[in-house]
């Protein structure tokens, strides 16, 4: 974990130790200003009192094992992870949790006298704003997951984990989505939930009481392909991308009548399921993404 790096590594800022007292973290990608985790890590330490510093850390596109093992000899106690390292996190980690080996990614990295330990908490923070801060039950609830790509392959297992009585992943392509419904079919069957899987045009046209976006669309401002008879009154339409205006897919579907949240949430709510496993301890979330919302909503 503290191999020197060499005179041909790729160019990165050193890496400086914490102050004296504090524990270190950081969040690491590229590009990585714009990431908030720095606001919301440094508002869950003050609520519970943890002693942490957390930074920004840039790497270089082809530098993140190098940068992550700088990280590690200045002391670093954990990693946020994101885009594009959460495929090279999960090669990296010594030891993965069983959500992110389903996930084949990881965005959360712990490193302790054991080596370092890769979790993909994405998934658990997607469940966890839509029960508790949009009040919905996936307990017996038809979802429709839209995408089969790297977000939605990380909220299959904490989707069937909370026993949907149907879960049906649409994708463009839909041989991807069949590979998932591959995937987590033994899942499936434990959470006695039916899985299904294939292309837009294949999927039951009646109302879901969820249907997710975990496509990239939203970024472009595009519209995932999907029937608009999937989305009904009683639907939460949810979007895992977030701004500070309503998205496209967002705009569509209260069209459509259906409620719609964006991913906001799901940001704090992985963040404070990563504090957990580095800390121990569960921050106030609630407390945390008001105050996200209330600077995005200023800022629009």
């Amino acid at each position: 974990m503290t191999s020197t790096i060499g005179p041909s590594a790729p160019h990165f800022e050193p890496i400086e130790p914490a102050a004296a007292g504090c524990d270190l973290y950081a969040v690491i990608g590229n590009p990585i200003a714009h990431s908030k985790s720095p606001f919301i890590h440094a508002r869950f330490a003050e609520q519970t009192g943890e002693r942490i510093e957390y930074r920004r850390v840039l790497a270089p596109v082809d530098g993140f094992v190098d940068v992550v093992r700088a990280f590690v000899a200045a002391g670093g106690r954990g990693l946020n992870v994101t885009v594009p390292f959460k495929l090279e996190a999960h090669a990296f980690a010594d030891r993965l949790s069983p959500r992110a080996a389903a996930a084949g990614a990881v965005n959360t990295l712990r490193f302790d006298a054991d080596g370092s330990y890769g979790d993909n908490t994405d998934g658990v923070g997607l469940v966890a704003d839509i029960e508790r801060n949009q009040g919905v039950r996936l307990a017996g609830a038809r979802v429709l997951l839209l995408g089969a790509g790297g977000a939605a392959r990380g909220a299959v297992l904490p989707i069937l984990e909370r026993s949907p009585c149907l879960l049906t992943v649409a994708n463009r392509t839909g041989e991807k989505a069949l590979a998932l419904v591959e995937q987590f079919a033994a899942a499936a069957r434990k959470a006695d939930c039916a899985l299904l899987g294939g292309a837009p045009a294949t999927i039951d046209a009646a109302p879901y009481d969820v249907v997710i976006n975990a496509t990239a669309g939203s970024l472009a401002a595009a519209l995932p392909e999907c029937d608009d008879r999937a989305f009904g009154a009683n639907t939460l339409a949810y979007d895992m991308m977030y701004g500070a205006q309503p998205t496209v897919f967002m705009q569509h579907a209260r069209s459509l009548g259906a409620k719609a949240s964006d991913g906001l949430g799901m940001l704090v709510e992985q963040a404070a399921e990563s504090f957990l496993i580095w800390r121990g301890v569960r921050p106030d979330s609630a407390a945390v993404l008001a105050q996200l919302r209330a600077m995005l909503a200023a800022s629009a």
